[in-house]
C-alpha cells in the first residue's frame, strides 16, 4: 500500500513538471481599452501593448494597466488551476 502511494506521488510529480512545461506555451490576455497584457499559464508576463493615444493621460494609463494586468492574472490562474487539478485526479480520493 505504501509503495503504491509512493508510485502515485512520483507519477504526480512527473505530471506536474509536464504541466508546468505545457503552461509555458499557453497564452492568455487581459485587455482594458487600449491596453493588452499577455501572460503564459505559469503567470509570467510575456508582453504588454499600449495604444499610443493613451500616452498623454498618465492616470488613465495606470488605471487601465492595473485592470488589464488583473484580468490576465485571473485568466492565467484559471488555466493553471485546471491544469494542476488534472494532476491531483486519482491521487486524492474524491477529486
Amino acid at each position: 500500500m505504501f509503495g503504491d502511494m509512493m508510485d502515485k506521488i512520483k507519477q504526480m510529480q512527473a505530471s506536474v513538471e509536464e504541466s508546468k512545461r505545457n503552461l509555458n506555451v499557453i497564452l492568455v490576455e487581459g485587455k482594458a481599452e487600449g491596453i493588452r497584457v499577455s501572460m503564459n499559464g505559469n503567470r509570467r508576463v510575456q508582453e504588454i501593448t499600449i495604444d499610443p493615444s493613451l500616452m498623454d493621460d498618465k492616470e488613465a494609463l495606470e488605471e487601465l494597466m492595473v485592470i488589464a494586468f488583473n484580468r490576465a492574472v485571473e485568466s492565467a490562474n484559471t488555466v493553471y488551476e485546471q491544469e494542476m487539478a488534472k494532476n491531483a485526479k486519482g491521487l486524492i480520493p474524491g477529486m
